[in-house]
Order: C-alpha cells, then structure tokens, then sequence
C-alpha cells in the first residue's frame, strides 16, 4: 500500500501522520448479501428451466418424431351400380410431434382416391368437400368415419364383403404406411 505523509494533521499540529491513497475492500454483512443475492436470481432460473426441460425429456416428449400407427380399415361395399365409396381407418400418432396424412393410395382401386370431409350445415343438411389434408395431433387420434374425414374412391368390379383391400397412407413426416381395409356393408 502506497502511503503519503502530510505535514500536518488535520487538527493543525505539526505531527506527521500516514494517508492512504485508497481504503482496501473489506467484506462486510451488506456487501456479502447483495453480492449472494444478485448470483442467486440466474441460478434460480435456471434450476427451474433445468427440471422443466428434465420433465418434458423424462415424458418422451422431447425431440420425439410422430409415430403413427394405423388401424381399423374398413371400406363401404358400394350400392347397386355405383362404383363411388368410402374407405375410413383410425390413425394414431404416439409420438412427441404433430403428423399430417396428404395422400392416399392404392393399387386395387378403380382411379383416383381422394381425402374429403363432411360438414353439416345449419338445416341439418350435410355437405362433402374434398381436403388436401388431415393432421394428426401429437399423442391424439385421427379417427375417420361418414360424418368426418374419410378416404373416396373408385371400387373395382366384384368386390364382396370380407374382402381386403390394400392401402398406402402417406404423411408429411412419417412417409408412407401401408395397411389393408376389409370391405364392408354400410350400416
């Protein structure tokens, strides 16, 4: 510590005495709490942040993709000279992200296949209009019938009940799935 010597004190006598130039830091109660106090805030948060995230990763939740899975596929038996039916499964995405279906396919259809929806008007009238395409809610189900969402297409001749029908759902994420559909009469 560098010192300095002054003439006099400050009392007007002539006795030298030592002046410092800085007073050294000194810990003290206060300085200790706030210094305590102010490393507290950022380490709170992210203690917080750290068991959140540890949750969210401890549930599959994490960076899980969609995992889709298809059941129940079913198609309606068309009526008398009609060719035009519909086809319905249940889809099922168990994983951590939400999925899109954007197409349907199928080799033993007689043209095109197309995903549509039902919607019921005021009068309790009912409407179709076709739909690009049908999300699937990360840990939800998309679950296909008359009165929602359904796969149209085009039957081949000679269908009967009990037959199976072979299908290829493709979504955005999880690419394509194939499955089959037993023909059914509607009920």
């Amino acid at each position: 510590m560098k010192e300095t010597y002054v003439t006099s004190k400050p009392d007007m006598t002539n006795e030298p005495y030592a002046m410092t130039e800085r007073h050294p830091w000194r810990p003290t109660r206060r300085r200790l709490t706030d210094t305590l106090l102010a490393a507290l805030a950022p380490v709170a948060v992210c203690s917080l942040a750290l068991g959140g995230l540890t949750t969210w990763v401890g549930a599959g939740k994490a960076g899980s993709p969609a995992r889709i899975a298809v059941s129940s596929g079913r198609v309606f038996l068309p009526y008398g000279e009609s060719t035009e039916t519909a086809a319905f499964f249940d889809v099922s995405n168990l994983g951590g992200a939400d999925d899109r279906l954007v197409e349907v396919t199928s080799s033993a259809t007689g043209g095109e296949i197309g995903l549509s929806s039902h919607r019921t008007a005021g009068s309790g009238v009912a409407r179709k209009e076709a739909v690009s395409s049908a999300t699937v809610l990360a840990g939800g189900e998309l679950a296909m019938s008359p009165h929602g969402v359904d796969v149209v297409l085009r039957a081949k001749a000679g269908w009967r009940a009990g037959d199976l029908v072979p299908f290829t759902l493709h979504f955005e994420h999880s690419g394509a799935i194939e499955t089959i559909a037993v023909v059914v009469r509607p009920q």
